[in-house]
């Protein structure tokens, strides 16, 4: 029996980054993110994907945000180095020590983070378009 009852939207990842699908230091993380992670509980969407405009516009989070990795973890918007340190938490291991550095204060982690940002390009290059994920992988990529 129908109730009548139409289905939301599927609820977000509980560990879902969101990058610069054209930056190669971004896809070059992405690509770091997922040989290290044991657990499969990382899932990805470029910033330029429909999804990631759609998730940066429910998170309230600026549509034109491509120069920050944004980190929804649990329902929480991480960006900038809170995101990354948060991440290598998130990874365990020994990656996980990265995470002391949240000790620093936010203005300085930020500011070593808009640095590379902003020389992102210059160092390391650029994509014509997003990453297509590799067979085994399609399931982490949010479309």
């Amino acid at each position: 029996m129908n109730s009548g009852h139409v289905p939301g939207p599927a609820p977000l990842p509980d560990h879902l980054v969101l990058f610069d699908g054209v930056c190669n230091l971004c896809n070059g993380a992405v690509q770091f993110i997922i040989r290290h992670d044991k657990h499969n509980r990382f899932r990805f969407a470029p910033l330029q994907s429909g999804a990631g405009r759609s998730i940066l516009g429910e998170a309230g989070t600026p549509g034109d945000a491509f120069s920050t990795i944004v980190y929804l973890r649990k329902g929480k918007v991480l960006t900038k180095s809170k995101a990354v340190l948060h991440v290598a938490r998130d990874l365990g291991g020994a990656w996980q020590l990265f995470h002391g550095l949240i000790i620093l204060p936010r203005f300085l982690r930020d500011a070593a983070y808009d640095l590379v940002a902003r020389n992102r390009f210059r160092w390391f290059g650029r994509r014509e378009s997003c990453m297509v994920p590799g067979p085994g992988l399609e399931g982490r990529f949010l479309s």
